[in-house]
């Protein structure tokens, strides 16, 4: 049995779709359909169903990729392993929340560019969740970190780490409500006239933090809206209003004393951060070691 053929099914089960499936493959649709109908004949049997919006294994499909895939991946890990010796010219490309990955991923990263002369590229991009599991299904990135664990075969997720989110504000707003003790005993209505510095006008992180903590909504609206943390982070420094944050993005400014706790829940709000590859990537060794060390230096970030 021809392996592109293999390769080629393998790609189509995990991606759902000839189209996706395509485009990792660097081959054009046609080319995936007629691979896989030469696979099914081949077979004797259907391998996928045809839906509106993409396609689903049958029984056989599923059995076939169960048998298959571990095997190409350890060729395909065979191969690159071959290959390391030549990994500085290996980019990896990373993608995901800017904040967090300017402060956490890419200094880490950063020590591993130069491993025993073996030098790793990287090219990092920012976005959302939607955005950075889009790009990353269509092949544009190597791994990715979200706060959205992904559905399907195509990507693989594993829990990076936790962020704790910090309700603060300069020293004045908090010296203003009484400080954090008023809190305690009035609540969310000690800060319904308190401005607030967010991120988009929904209000992500303080509604987050009003459901979880005071099992409300937020009552103010938003009077700064800046769509960085770190530039709600300076925001909050020069008394614009109060903001929810995370604590490794504001821990420094807390020691300091430029902006305060206003409030300290016995359980704080967590946000849990993924490390996502498209499934079978991890047999690249560039990818690979910097899956790896993400995982292990983040268990220093929690």
């Amino acid at each position: 049995m021809d392996l592109a053929l293999l390769r080629t099914f393998v790609t189509v089960h995990r991606a759902g779709s000839f189209t996706r499936a395509a485009a990792l493959l660097g081959l054009s649709q046609p080319a995936v359909t007629s691979q896989i109908r030469t696979l099914e004949r081949q077979l004797g049997r259907p391998l996928f169903l045809r839906q509106a919006r993409g396609v689903t294994p049958t029984t056989i499909g599923d059995e076939l990729a169960h048998k298959a895939a571990p095997h190409l991946d350890a060729l395909v890990e065979i191969t690159e392993t071959g290959l390391d010796e030549h990994s500085s010219l290996r980019t990896l490309h990373l993608a995901g929340p800017p904040e967090f990955t300017a402060e956490r991923a890419l200094p880490a990263l950063a020590e591993l560019s130069d491993d025993g002369g073996q030098v790793l590229a990287l090219r990092a991009s920012f976005g959302n969740a939607d955005e950075t599991l889009e790009g990353l299904s269509a092949g544009h990135h190597d791994l990715a970190i979200t706060t959205t664990r992904p559905r399907g075969a195509l990507l693989t997720a594993t829990p990076l780490c936790d962020e704790e989110h910090v309700l603060v504000a300069a020293p004045r707003w908090a010296a203003r409500i009484g400080g954090p003790g008023k809190l305690r005993r009035k609540g969310a209505p000690a800060l319904e006239n308190l401005p607030v510095v967010e991120v988009h006008e929904s209000l992500p992180f303080v509604s987050r933090y009003w459901a979880s903590v005071f099992d409300s909504l937020p009552a103010a609206s938003g009077t700064v809206i800046v769509p960085d943390l770190r530039a709600v982070l300076a925001c909050a420094v020069t008394g614009a209003g109060l903001a929810v944050l995370p604590r490794y993005l504001c821990g420094a400014s807390l020691e300091r004393g430029d902006v305060v706790a206003l409030h300290e829940p016995a359980v704080p709000p967590l946000r849990t951060y993924f490390l996502v590859v498209r499934t079978g990537t991890l047999a690249m060794p560039h990818i690979a070691r910097a899956h790896e060390w993400l995982l292990r230096t983040a268990a220093d970030w929690c």
